[in-house]
Order: structure tokens, then sequence, then C-alpha cells
């Protein structure tokens, strides 16, 4: 068995780390310390529709369109939402708010009943109860995109159940661009196009690094949008075997590109550390640290300090994503 396989961390929702750690162990942090976040999480976790004023009242006071689908997101996947939230859009069906988490949260559970985000090895039944949920998600969704046409965030969770019903490269790139127009510069939809844009998911590595660069050279300093280049690279390696000892992301080129990247987003004064801030650095993170870069990747493992995020460490151990971030942490001397 592989080194980065002995090891096995905490996950979610207060499972347990199989070895001994010190109480300092980082874990999946689905907050990213968004004070927020931490107590909506708390809230749907409880359950019952009697909480869904206090989530509520976070939502409304979302600032912004990237900050809506970021506080959507980080309730989405809490376990057994699905079980209140549908009493309280039953309850108020004008509640378009209830609607988008209802939707989102479909969205979650379709790919949990996947068992995981891989295309392949998905038996019969778990696709036809995938199926469902994102038909549902889909019909939700569009009703909040219609009931609030400026609103970006039912068109970025249309684009994460598109990619699981396969709607097909031109429908995704329709429902990227309807995501982009309501809130230009979009992050996360940005990370879901380039995946949709992957060998994997019916794109091309052309098509992709083209997108990563074309949208970090139109970035403005600081952005966010700098660590698609480093995805795209990943995506490439995971593509070829996801060897951790592969110098595919070793030659010149790959490393320069990276350098690049990290230079007008992560490294970048104007870089700021809000919401999922710390997914870009986990990502700059293991591409620096597969390519050999180790003063860079112990730069971005300072960064991050104790918070290491399920991607893109899940393309190393999918059960326990903390466990590869801790080990490559030491490989690298941060």
């Amino acid at each position: 068995m592989a080194w980065w396989r002995l090891l096995r961390a905490r996950r979610p929702e207060g499972a347990t780390f199989l070895l001994r750690r010190r109480n300092s162990s980082p874990g999946i942090d689905r907050s990213y310390g968004d004070a927020r976040l931490v107590a909506m999480r708390a809230a749907a976790l409880q359950g019952g529709a009697e909480r869904w004023p206090d989530i509520r009242g976070h939502l409304a006071a979302a600032e912004g369109h990237e900050d809506l689908t970021f506080l959507v997101e980080g309730v989405q996947d809490v376990a057994h939402v699905e079980r209140w939230i549908a009493e309280v859009v039953a309850a108020d069906p004008d509640d378009t708010l209830a609607l988008l988490v209802s939707g989102a949260r479909y969205v979650a559970s379709a790919w949990q009943a996947h068992s995981g985000y891989e295309p392949s090895s998905v038996s019969e039944e778990q696709r036809e109860v995938s199926r469902e949920r994102l038909l549902v998600a889909e019909t939700q969704l569009s009703e909040v995109a219609e009931r609030e046409p400026s609103w970006a965030a039912p068109w970025y969770f249309l684009q994460v159940s598109g990619r699981g019903l396969r709607v097909g490269q031109e429908e995704a790139e329709r429902r990227f661009e309807a995501t982009c127009h309501r809130a230009p510069g979009h992050v996360a939809a940005h990370r879901q196009q380039l995946r949709q844009l992957s060998v994997r998911w019916g794109g091309s590595r052309d098509r992709m690094h083209a997108f990563a660069r074309q949208a970090v050279l139109a970035a403005p300093d600081g952005s966010g949008l700098g660590q698609l280049v480093a995805q795209a690279h990943l995506e490439d390696w995971q593509e070829a075997g996801g060897d951790p000892d592969s110098t595919l992301l070793r030659a010149p080129e790959v490393v320069r590109a990276l350098h690049e990247a990290g230079a007008r987003s992560v490294h970048h004064p104007a870089f700021v550390r809000r919401r999922d801030w710390a997914v870009g650095v986990n990502t700059f993170a293991l591409a620096f640290s597969l390519a050999g870069e180790n003063e860079a990747a112990r730069a971005m493992f300072r960064m991050v300090r104790k918070l290491p995020t399920e991607m893109p460490w899940r393309y190393l151990d999918e059960r326990s994503p903390v466990a590869p971030f801790l080990a490559w942490r030491a490989r690298v001397g941060a």
C-alpha cells in the first residue's frame, strides 16, 4: 500500500481520525472560518424548520452574488437538510431563498448518490437515483432563476446539476455565461466550467487550458481566478493517473505557468482572503508540490495554515482528504 494511503483523517460532521493525532491537527472546515457559515451549518445540522429564520437571515444579508452562492453551497451538503427544507418550501412556496436551498440540496444529494464525483464506476441504481434528484433540482433552480432573473446563484447550481445530467458542452457554456453575466469573475463558476471542459467530462485539454489562461489574463490583479491554471494542470495530472511521484508537472513550461498565475493571484498584494479563498491556495499548494517547487509549496502551506480544503486533496484520498494534505505538508518541509 502506498505511503499516502496509510493516513486517515477526520471527516466532516464528527467522524474520527483513525490514527492518534494531536488536537492541533487540522480537519476539513467547510465553513472556511466564516462565522456566518459556522452558525448556518450548526442550525442546519440541528434540523427542523424552526431554525430556518436564522439561516434565511444570513442568506438575505449576503454581500452580493458570489457571497450568496458561497453561503448556500456551505449549507447544501449538511446531512438531512432535505428533510426540513421541504417543510419550509411547502409552508411558504413564495420563499425563493428556501427554494434555492432546496434545489442546491438536491444537487448535493445527487452527487452523494454517486458516492463520489467520478463519472465511471457508478451502478445503474445509483445513476438513476442521482438523475431523479438532479431533475428535481433543475426544476426548482429554474424556477428560482425565473423568479429572480438578476440572481447568479441558481445558474451556478444549474452548472453543477447540468454536469451531472451531461447536458453537453453547449448548454454548459450557456449556464456558465448566465452565471457570469450576473456576476463577472465568479470564481466558483469558473472552477465548475473548467471541470466541465476537462477530458473527464467530455471536453479537451486544449480548451481547458485556453479557458484557464484567458480567464486569468482578463482578471484583475489579485483575483482568485489564478487558481484555474493550477487546477487545469492538476486535471492533466489526474487524467494521467494521479501518481504522486509523476514528473508531469515538473515540465519547465508548467512550472513557469504556475509561478506566473501565482504572482497574479495568491501572491499579489491585492489578493483578499475571503469566503473560500483557501481552495485556491490549497490548489496551488498541491500543484507546486507535484511540480517539485518545494519553496513555493511551503509558502502556500504557510498561507493556508490549518485550513485544508476538500479539493484538491480528495484527488489523492477521496475519503480522507486531510491525510494527503498533512503528508505533503511534511514532505515539502512546511
